[in-house]
């Protein structure tokens, strides 16, 4: 097994970072890696912003509802931007809606996504750690409004990266003939049954965020956040659709 897949293996989210600066000779290698990653038809339609004011942070913090995102030694928020591409074409006289569309939407989304995900196993494979943080959207208006986030542009995930302060383990994931199907999609005829093996390993799994309590059954936590209903969550198309982007729904 080489180097780079021992690290992936080993991908676990670290909450507590070790309080130094981050370096910027890393932070550029890392933004090298982000600069490198794969795009949509080669339209380069996603951004990071980097939080590196502490104020500011602390107010995202407030946000997520997590008080450690304001102490995370570098703070990136991956963002759909079709507003740059946009611009380039008005500045060549064109004037069209393409950019706002769900198409180049979910383009920008998925390179985003792909992004953040590159940059992640870079960091990793320096140990550091790192944090994905999809609480950012428990106030995606307010959020828009603290970046100056122009239209055509949507935050999608924020990364915590640092040197790790503390040492979880592993946490359990499902087995993967539970997720991966050959030619069809195939639920299986008990899907309680299916997880009971799974359900008792994670009951094994202690979370550092709880004063080491045991976690729930997986089967357990799946019904309860389905009946979690955030309403600003809901309204995340809204906020989508404010910020320019065009639906066409029949």
């Amino acid at each position: 097994m080489n180097e780079t897949i021992k690290h992936q293996l080993n991908h676990r989210s670290i909450r507590e970072f070790i309080e130094e600066p981050f370096s910027e000779t890393t932070y550029l290698e890392l933004m090298e890696v982000a600069r490198q990653t794969a795009t949509s038809s080669g339209l380069q339609a996603s951004s990071i912003i980097r939080i590196s004011d502490p104020e500011l942070k602390k107010k995202i913090a407030t946000i997520c509802h997590q008080e450690y995102i304001g102490r995370i030694p570098l703070l990136l928020i991956f963002i759909v931007d079709q507003h740059r591409n946009n611009a380039i074409a008005k500045a060549q006289g064109i004037i069209s809606d393409g950019a706002a569309g769900m198409d180049s939407f979910f383009q920008s989304f998925t390179d985003a996504c792909l992004m953040a995900q590159n940059v992640v196993n870079a960091a990793e494979s320096m140990d550091l750690g790192t944090l994905y943080i999809g609480s950012i959207h428990n106030e995606p208006t307010e959020l828009c409004a603290l970046l100056n986030l122009p239209p055509l542009t949507f935050p999608v995930v924020g990364v915590g990266i640092g040197k790790p302060n503390q040492n979880p383990a592993l946490k359990p994931r499902m087995p993967m003939r539970l997720r991966t199907f050959e030619n069809t999609y195939k639920a299986p005829d008990n899907i309680l049954e299916s997880l009971s093996d799974y359900d008792e390993l994670m009951q094994s799994y202690y979370d550092l965020r709880d004063t080491n309590r045991r976690l729930d059954s997986f089967t357990h936590q799946v019904a309860k956040r389905i009946n979690a209903h955030n309403p600003t969550r809901q309204e995340l198309l809204n906020v989508v659709r404010d910020q320019g982007f065009i639906f066409r729904l029949k």
